[in-house]
C-alpha cells in the first residue's frame, strides 16, 4: 500500500459520503495500520478513512491504551448531554465547543468483520461520534456558529496559502 497522507480542509474528500466496508482482508488491515501510523504521527486520538483520502465507513480511535477499530459504525442509542472542546487533525489549530450525547451505544464491525455492540460514555463517546461524523461528510466546523465557522475557514485558507508560498512545508 502506498503511504497515505492526512487530508486537510478544504480537501473535497472530507465532504464525501463513505461506502460500507464489505471486504475484511489484509488490504483493509494494511489501511488500518497506516491510519493508526498517521494518527500517531499527528498526535491524534482518532482518524476516519476520509481524512486519509479513502471513502470507506472506517475509523480508528486510540484511548486509554486501547485501539478501537470501527468499520460500518452506527449509533443505536444515545443518552444524556455533554459539552466540550474538540479539535480535528483535518483542521489544524482550530478548536471549538461541541455538544454531544454523553453516552452512546454503537454497532460496528471489527477488523475481521465480526459485528459488535458496545456502550461508551464521556470522552470516548465524543471521540466515536466525531469520527463517525467524518463518515457522513460532517466536519468539526459544521458544529460552529456561522461567525465562528467563517473565522475558522478564513484561518485555514490563510495558513494553506502560506504553506503554498513557502514550498509546502508543514507547520505544527
Amino acid at each position: 500500500m502506498n503511504p497515505l497522507r492526512l487530508r486537510v480542509y478544504p480537501d473535497p474528500v472530507l465532504r464525501k459520503k463513505t461506502e460500507p466496508v464489505v471486504v475484511f482482508d489484509d488490504e483493509l488491515k494494511d489501511l488500518i495500520a497506516e491510519m493508526v501510523r498517521l494518527m500517531n504521527l499527528h498526535d491524534g486520538v482518532g482518524l476516519a478513512a476520509p481524512q486519509v483520502g479513502v471513502s470507506l465507513r472506517l475509523a480508528v480511535v486510540f484511548y486509554n491504551g486501547m485501539l478501537h477499530v470501527l468499520a460500518n459504525p452506527r449509533v443505536i442509542s444515545t443518552e444524556g448531554e455533554q459539552s466540550g472542546e474538540e479539535g480535528c487533525l483535518s483542521f489544524p489549530g482550530i478548536f471549538g465547543n461541541v455538544d454531544r450525547p454523553s453516552q452512546i451505544t454503537v454497532r460496528y464491525n471489527d477488523i475481521e468483520g465480526v459485528e459488535h455492540e458496545t456502550t461508551v460514555d464521556g470522552f470516548l463517546a465524543r471521540a466515536f461520534l466525531h469520527e463517525m461524523d467524518h463518515l457522513d461528510g460532517r466536519l468539526l466546523i459544521d458544529n460552529f456558529s456561522p461567525m465562528k465557522r467563517a473565522m475558522a475557514r478564513k484561518k485555514l485558507l490563510r495558513s494553506k496559502d502560506a504553506e503554498s508560498a513557502d514550498g509546502g512545508s508543514v507547520r505544527r
